[in-house]
């Protein structure tokens, strides 16, 4: 249920160890439920930025760069899943989807398949919503350290039965022989294996592997379908049509 104004100031502050300076971007048309929110999550520390129509988004996202996307799916009465897709092409910031109806299973699994990484319900609770905050950005602050930590150990990434030593930039292919890797095929590559299974944006290769600006955006292509051939198999890497591509196996570090 969400609280009013006067039950949310009278709720004891429950710290559990959220991660300083964090950025949250509401996407949400309603303006009563936005200024709750936005009140309950500063609050706590959280600093809040708001979008109430979708084309709000891009330029939001580029300037503020937030740790975490909260996106109604009923915004503006758009379809929020075509929203979602066009956002996750776009970045890999996570994202909390909300609507107004309950969500079926088969929503659900839409939902988290076109990349979300949790859903509520309303009415929700505004301690629910926190709460889940919280346990994202606490999950994306342990990975970050994990890989961190594996990439000062030079950590080795596995894929298919393929493996790059990130340190070294070694490859070798499932048969255990080296496979000879570029530095201008490299980078592509470990862009990729940051984000396995999921939609890339040609933007945002371009932005990824620090290709100059002037650069035509089918010059990502170029350097995709050279890596795709040095990976044997062109299923590997996938055009997606509209967006991009997608890297279609799960990776593993070691």
């Amino acid at each position: 249920m969400i609280l009013t104004s006067k039950e949310r100031r009278t709720l004891p502050r429950v710290e559990t160890g959220l991660v300083r300076d964090v950025t949250c971007l509401l996407v949400e048309d309603d303006h009563s439920l936005r200024d709750l929110v936005t009140n309950y999550l500063e609050d706590h520390g959280v600093r809040v930025i708001c979008a109430s129509r979708p084309r709000e988004l891009e330029p939001l996202v580029a300037r503020n760069r937030p740790d975490l996307i909260v996106l109604d799916l009923g915004l503006g009465g758009e379809c929020g899943f075509d929203l979602l897709r066009e956002l996750r092409a776009r970045c890999n910031i996570p994202v909390i989807i909300t609507t107004g109806r309950l969500l079926d299973e088969i929503d659900r699994v839409v939902g988290l398949e076109l990349g979300a990484d949790d859903y509520i319900t309303k009415p929700f609770s505004l301690r629910e919503l926190l709460a889940r905050i919280r346990a994202i950005l606490r999950g994306r602050e342990a990975r970050l350290t994990k890989r961190r930590r594996a990439s000062e150990r030079g950590c080795c990434l596995c894929f298919g039965g393929w493996r790059l030593e990130r340190r070294t930039r070694r490859l070798t292919n499932p048969r255990g022989d080296p496979v000879t890797l570029a530095k201008g095929l490299c980078v592509p590559l470990l862009v990729f294996l940051d984000a396995p299974e999921r939609p890339l944006s040609r933007k945002y290769l371009l932005q990824a592997t620090r290709v100059h600006q002037d650069a035509f955006n089918r010059s990502i292509d170029t350097q995709v379908t050279r890596l795709r051939r040095k990976l044997e198999d062109p299923s590997i890497i996938r055009p997606e049509r509209g967006v991009g591509y997608i890297f279609t196996l799960p990776v593993k570090t070691l």
